[in-house]
């Protein structure tokens, strides 16, 4: 490769011309990893790793044997955790010749849905020395000054692929890793009024049946003390239970518009409230 001496990097406005405007598109590029064209590949400043996907991977023809194991696990923005497969290196070829790069990029492989077929990070892009500019939507090393520029319209379709994703294929290895901590003991629901079905309890059942009995029979008898409405929970201060929302009184309320939300979200709202 040519030896070219450090090039200033800059953005104008002739390099924005092709986009539509105004937009909030991520940056989506194509780049030649090992022997294949690899399109959907997301250039990212947050992400501290180098990302492809399983089904890319698979897609690839790469055996699993080239993978490396490893035990650091992706933090994600909520702070959910998933665990890579490996990580497997390949040489990244991006920009038009002569103004081309070519280096080794380790990726981690990750078991889990994405519209993308890989995550570009920091470690390529500080190892490129990029520069990336959303507003343009196009990255430029300085290689004689390469360019990549991003495809606008590929990147609203995975936009939309995204947001039409079931959240359980996207948590699919979070969910393998997680722990679930089980009950003591099983638990038996015990009726106490008979003619009031709805009004229940629960008790253990690791007690002999006599325990339970007896404990069943005074349940019953001192039913009074249980609270099955807010009206019965006499004696607590109604600054505690009630809300009250600190506006101006100078101000009109205005009705927001009703959100809607996949089937999938609306079940998880519906439980969660």
């Amino acid at each position: 490769m040519a030896r070219h001496d450090n090039p200033s990097i800059r953005f104008s406005e002739e390099d924005a011309r092709r986009l539509h405007h105004p937009h909030n598109d991520t940056l989506i590029i194509s780049i030649r990893a090992g022997d294949y064209n690899m399109h959907r590949v997301l250039v990212d400043n947050r992400s501290s790793a180098d990302i492809i996907y399983y089904p890319a991977f698979q897609q690839m023809g790469i055996g699993r044997e080239r993978l490396i194991p490893i035990n650091a696990p992706l933090v994600g923005f909520g702070g959910t955790r998933a665990y890579s497969l490996g990580v497997v290196t390949l040489p990244v070829t991006v920009g038009d010749y002569p103004q081309q790069i070519t280096k080794d990029v380790a990726f981690l492989v990750v078991d889990c849905s994405s519209a993308y077929n890989a995550i570009l990070g920091r470690p390529t892009l500080n190892a490129w020395k990029a520069v990336t500019s959303t507003y343009h939507l196009m990255v430029k090393f300085p290689y004689g000054v390469g360019e990549l520029r991003g495809n606008q319209v590929v990147a609203r379709e995975c936009y939309v692929a995204m947001m039409e994703m079931d959240d359980h294929l996207q948590a699919m290895n979070i969910e393998e890793q997680r722990m679930v901590a089980k009950p003591a003991e099983e638990l038996e629901e015990v009726h106490l009024d008979d003619s009031r079905p709805e009004r229940t309890t629960r008790i253990g059942t690791l007690a002999s049946q006599t325990v339970r009995q007896a404990l069943i029979v005074f349940l019953k008898e001192n039913q009074d003390v249980f609270a099955w409405s807010h009206e019965e929970m006499l004696g607590i201060d109604p600054l505690i239970i009630i809300h009250s929302l600190k506006v101006s009184p100078s101000f009109s309320p205005v009705r927001q518009k009703k959100r809607v939300f996949a089937l999938e979200r609306d079940r998880a709202i519906a439980e969660e409230i």
